[in-house]
């Protein structure tokens, strides 16, 4: 039976966007032809402004809609659904003000007014899905808007599915079985025909973990979802084959299924170059006072050495390149290569500690006083914008690797299909507060599930992580 709770959700989200928008647009109204006394462009009563732009509005809902905002899944994820609200909300009142422009009556009395509408509008979308958000938890409390899953298959997958789901509140899925494997703490079937037999709740979802050798048993839990309207997914054996960009396409009247390692392919990757260009030339442009600051306080306080430290990284396809970064370390200990400065400094044993630590070290003793500041602020990771401009890396992406680190990966031919980024999971995730087998994986999912919206995420978190400090040494 299908679940219309998500349809439901989704309409409230349509109908609520709307309304918070008009809302804002009123808002704006009054504080500017109201209570602000400077002359307008045009007067416009205030019953015709507000028909005018709910007439309007729709389009700003249409731009929600096409960047997916109405999807469950955006809704769910607090950072991913606030990207793409900053980003609605930006392209909505250029498509209001591109309508404004073209029609032939004025839409806004005054300039401000879209000004206001813009930030109130983003204000209060924000805060109408925030408790729409902590309504919906109450209701899932409540056990109302539950999707009821079954699982089928004997595999450790169930287990993990099944753990995944009862622990995952805000999502109000319920597992009503385990068709296959005993799992502890779930209601276990041997087959899936006595499972739908005694089930009496309504079935939403059906997830397969084990495709069977006879046909006709998956066959019989496929038409059984199709049948009773429920959402059917599968979980394919070798899940290494399923990662990254896939892609089904027909070859000769049958189904093939395409694999690629990263969606970062087509016009996937000219969006992302072209959004690097703009944000890191205004981010250079924003951040040069504090650029000719810190280059300044390095230099006096030790002169001996240059301003900038350059080291070779790999990025894309194995290309090795220069990294530029505010040099945070002693000059003497610049030079020499890391195992060559522990050694010059009298601590030889600092070395494997330094390797087996990913190359990281807690209280690095080569980095000087104003490096400790420049490390814990980030600011030493202000000239890789550069690196940005030039091509070599790209604003988000998976660590930079040392080419002696290229052994150490596993998978380093995902981590090098990509350029490589300036701040990534890892550093959103705690930086040097992770183990190097934690930053690999988190490297290695990033390449395997990239999106847009998951770059404009991440860059969120990062100005969050870099004030507060997370991680940093």
């Amino acid at each position: 039976m299908k679940n219309n709770a998500s349809l439901a959700y989704s309409l409230l989200l349509i109908i609520g966007d709307f309304l918070a928008l008009l809302a804002a647009f009123s808002v704006a109204y009054i504080l500017r032809v109201k209570l602000d006394e400077r002359s307008l462009i045009v007067q416009i009563a205030a019953w015709d402004y507000f028909r005018a732009v709910a007439t309007v509005l729709p389009l700003w809902i249409a731009v929600h809609g096409f960047i997916g905002l109405y999807n469950q899944e955006v809704f769910e994820k607090r950072f991913s659904e606030l990207g793409r609200l900053l980003v609605g909300s930006i392209m909505g009142i250029l498509v209001v003000l591109g309508y404004d422009f073209v029609s032939s009556t004025e839409l806004f009395p005054a300039r401000l007014v879209p000004v206001y509408g813009l930030v109130l509008g983003f204000s209060f979308l924000l805060l109408f899905r925030t408790i729409l958000k902590i309504v919906r938890r109450l209701l899932f409390r409540y056990g109302i808007g539950i999707s009821n899953v079954v699982i089928v298959g004997d595999t450790e997958a169930s287990e993990s599915m099944a753990a995944a789901i009862r622990h995952t509140k805000n999502t109000g899925q319920k597992v009503l079985c385990v068709v296959g494997r005993e799992v502890r703490g779930f209601k276990h079937y041997d087959n899936f025909a006595n499972a739908i037999t005694n089930i009496r709740r309504p079935i939403h979802a059906i997830i397969q973990t084990e495709l069977y050798n006879n046909q006709d048993k998956n066959n019989e839990i496929l038409r059984y979802a199709h049948e009773h309207h429920a959402s059917y997914r599968f979980v394919p054996g070798n899940t290494d084959l399923f990662v990254g960009n896939i892609t089904v396409d027909l070859y000769a009247g049958l189904p093939v299924v395409a694999v690629h390692q990263t969606a970062l392919i087509g016009w996937g990757r000219i969006i992302k170059r072209a959004f690097d260009l703009v944000v890191s030339v205004l981010m250079l442009i924003i951040l040069s006072p504090i650029f000719v600051i810190v280059a300044l306080a390095v230099k006096l306080l030790d002169p001996k050495g240059p301003v900038f430290f350059r080291q070779a990284r790999l990025t894309r396809f194995n290309r090795e390149f220069k990294v530029y970064k505010f040099r945070s370390m002693y000059q003497r200990y610049s030079g020499p290569s890391d195992k060559e400065a522990f050694e010059l400094m009298g601590k030889p044993e600092l070395y494997d500690k330094y390797k087996n630590n990913g190359y990281k070290l807690d209280k690095d003793p080569r980095v000087t006083p104003i490096g400790r500041i420049l490390r814990t602020t980030s600011l030493d990771e202000i000239p890789q914008l550069l690196n940005v401009i030039k091509g070599d890396i790209s604003l988000v992406g998976p660590r930079a690797l040392i080419p002696q680190e290229l052994n150490a990966y596993e998978k380093k031919h995902a981590i090098l299909s990509v350029k490589s980024g300036m701040t990534g999971l890892a550093q959103i995730s705690g930086r040097q507060d992770i183990d190097f087998d934690e930053r690999r994986r988190l490297d290695i999912y990033y390449v395997q599930n990239w999106s847009f919206w998951n770059d404009i995420t991440i860059l969120l978190k990062t100005i969050r992580a870099v004030i507060g400090g997370i991680g940093a040494r």
